[in-house]
């Protein structure tokens, strides 16, 4: 998959599992024999208030036409998350808002700094959508990936391509982005080390947060308000993971007034379709039932881990634990075909398994060969993912080429 999405321009994004279910969904039922651990849909089913006004007239949903600029959508998202509608743009997805915000904001002569891992389509887009240079702040695994707020700003007042402290304001950074917490290394940052951080901004550059996983986290990090105060921080966030709703394709951005009126200018009408309308309004409206699925989660996740732990204890694989719904594994060197690396053989035999999980140096050079996102799902699910990887070590080739010792998380 990663080899097809390079060869038609695309950012990897994996949805392997597609392929055993059938691409032209002849036959759903299939989904039963399978684990989708490779993309981090919610493994809990929509609000039941979702379920039930989708529920109401299907087919009337379904052949109607929905509000020209979702305004109704749009007034429940200011309600709900306390800011001003005029704040508050609407995209299909978040990766919509992503492609039309880049496009406006940037160009081939912009300057984007993205931290490294982090979600890939902020450097691909930026990178090989609009030309613009993409600058990397790498994070280190012997650190736990921890983001350093305080070097990244340094980062940001540096000039290009010089380490003198005078830079001409035509080279600075247009645009950073930060994924919080970040994915896939699981990581979070203290909200008052955030807003330090967003408040020394320089005045033209943009700080783009993706808080796709923060209500995971805890909803009280979000910065949407401090967004939409601002002059140049935007916040984009995406109801397919929190709120269950992938395949429905609803996100919206809050920012300052003037960006936020240049983005809902390129917005398409009839950009998010009636279902999709519905059940957002629905789901933002069951805040309390989705809270206590997320706990569930939590405790999935947890118990995700300790099996991992005692069943790969000695097998040199070393586990990052995340405040959202993944875990990540580093896996040791192994024995055998070299001409593939150790995610890819081990994502491949997990997938004869019906386990499909995400080789996450796909789309980040840091993490390289050796690291796998595995998505948290239910327990029954999770005990299959547990047992594939297991099996997939044992196979020729999949013991460790040395001994390692697992490092605490």
């Amino acid at each position: 998959m990663a080899g097809s999405a390079k060869a038609n321009g695309a950012c990897f994004h994996g949805g392997a599992f597609f392929e055993a279910i059938g691409e032209e969904f002849d036959d759903l039922s299939r989904r039963a024999a399978i684990v989708n651990a490779d993309v981090l849909d919610a493994p809990f089913p929509p609000s039941p208030r979702v379920l039930a006004a989708l529920g109401q007239d299907p087919g009337w949903l379904a052949r109607t036409s929905p509000p020209v600029h979702a305004e109704g959508l749009r007034r429940v998202i200011a309600r709900v998350r306390g800011v001003p509608e005029s704040s508050v743009a609407y995209g299909a997805g978040s990766s919509d808002l992503i492609f039309r915000a880049f496009a406006r904001w940037l160009s081939p002569r912009s300057r984007v700094l993205v931290v490294d891992p982090s979600y890939g389509e902020y450097a691909h887009v930026a990178e090989q959508v609009v030309g613009a240079t993409v600058e990397r702040f790498e994070l280190a695994a012997r650190d736990r990936f921890a983001l350093d707020l305080e070097a990244l700003s340094r980062r940001l007042a540096a000039p290009a391509g010089r380490d003198d402290a005078a830079r001409s304001d035509e080279r600075a950074f247009d645009l950073v982005v930060l994924v919080h917490p970040n994915n896939p290394t699981g990581t979070v940052l203290q909200r008052g080390a955030l807003d330090a951080f967003l408040d020394r901004l320089p005045e033209r550059t943009i700080a783009w947060i993706d808080e796709a996983y923060v209500d995971y986290a805890d909803s009280r990090l979000t910065i949407e308000a401090k967004a939409a105060a601002s002059r140049n921080v935007v916040v984009c966030k995406t109801l397919s993971k929190a709120y269950a709703l992938s395949g429905m394709r609803v996100a919206y951005a809050v920012g300052p007034e003037s960006l936020v009126a240049d983005l809902r200018r390129a917005t398409p009408p009839w950009c998010i379709g009636l279902p999709a309308q519905v059940a957002a309004v629905a789901a933002l409206e069951s805040e309390e039932w989705y809270r206590g699925r997320r706990a569930e989660v939590h405790a999935w996740r947890a118990e995700l881990r300790r099996d991992l732990e005692r069943t790969l204890q000695g097998s040199g694989v070393d586990l990052f634990d995340s405040c959202a719904n993944w875990l990540l594994l580093r896996l040791p060197e192994l024995e055998g075909d070299v001409s593939r690396t150790a995610a890819s053989r081990l994502v491949e035999r997990c997938r004869r398994r019906g386990v499909f999980l995400r080789d996450a140096g796909a789309t980040s050079r840091v993490l390289a060969d050796r690291f796998i996102r595995v998505a948290v799902r239910t327990p029954p699910e999770n005990r299959r993912i547990v047992a594939a990887i297991v099996a997939a070590l044992e196979e020729p080739g999949g013991r460790p080429a040395r001994q390692v010792t697992p490092q605490a998380s």
